[in-house]
């Protein structure tokens, strides 16, 4: 399971990230200060590391002087703010974070873009695939295997099913789908949404029995739920 690093000030910001990677299936370490986090990062090896780099570049300089200093140590960093200000965000980036994050992030959103800094980083050849529970989705043929065996999906419902299985235990809404599969949101998409959801339920299997569920929230949208605890992503 990928282990990441977290240094988070505010609890309840640490809250949320507890609650977003705990559903995504990753691990994590929370770090009380910046001294308990770098002298772990020389020892122990994270998939990615979270740091709260404060509000000013006072409260930064630790992070922009290690951050420059950093020798044969490549895991990807990304830099977290309660200030909402393009220039202390270019501050860090330029510094060489790998992306920056403020602190009243959307789920959905974070989460793409830890995967996409692990994916920067990954090796070249693992290629572009999702590894869930039996499932494999393998995004260059628009194809999904189930245990082995290919299931025969739509592009849409390929779209969709890696949607659901690129973010295990997020919500995802219905406005966030009818944009990505058909370019349009409102009630013209909304009302096939429905119908997509339940014939990828229904091709691929999912269910209490197979361990892997498609959930509905009125109010929040769909969500894939895993009952395993783990979830393998590599792309």
């Amino acid at each position: 399971m990928a282990i990441i690093g977290c240094y988070i000030r505010n609890d309840a910001v640490y809250a949320k990230i507890k609650i977003m990677l705990t559903q995504a299936g990753f691990d994590y370490e929370r770090f009380t200060s910046e001294n308990a986090l770098l002298r772990v990062i020389g020892r122990r090896s994270f998939e990615i590391i979270m740091i709260d780099i404060g509000t000013s570049i006072r409260d930064a300089e630790w992070f922009f002087s290690w951050i420059n200093c950093r020798s044969g140590d490549h895991t990807p960093v990304i830099a977290i703010s309660a200030a909402n200000n393009p220039e202390f965000a270019a501050l860090a980036l330029d510094s060489g974070a790998d992306d920056f994050l403020y602190s009243q992030f959307e789920p959905l959103e974070a989460m793409a873009r830890i995967r996409a800094a692990m994916r920067r980083h990954a090796p070249r050849n693992s290629g572009r695939s999702i590894s869930l529970e039996g499932f494999t989705l393998d995004r260059e043929a628009s194809k999904i295997y189930d245990r082995g065996a290919a299931v025969e999906l739509t592009p849409r419902e390929f779209t969709m099913a890696w949607l659901f299985f690129s973010s295990p235990g997020v919500y995802i809404s219905r406005s966030t789908i009818g944009s990505t599969i058909w370019s349009a949101d409102g009630e013209i998409a909304g009302r096939t949404i429905e119908q997509h959801v339940y014939k990828l339920r229904k091709k691929l299997q999912l269910g209490a029995e197979r361990g892997v569920t498609i959930r509905t929230a009125y109010s929040q949208g769909y969500r894939l739920e895993v009952a395993a605890a783990c979830a393998g992503v590599a792309a």
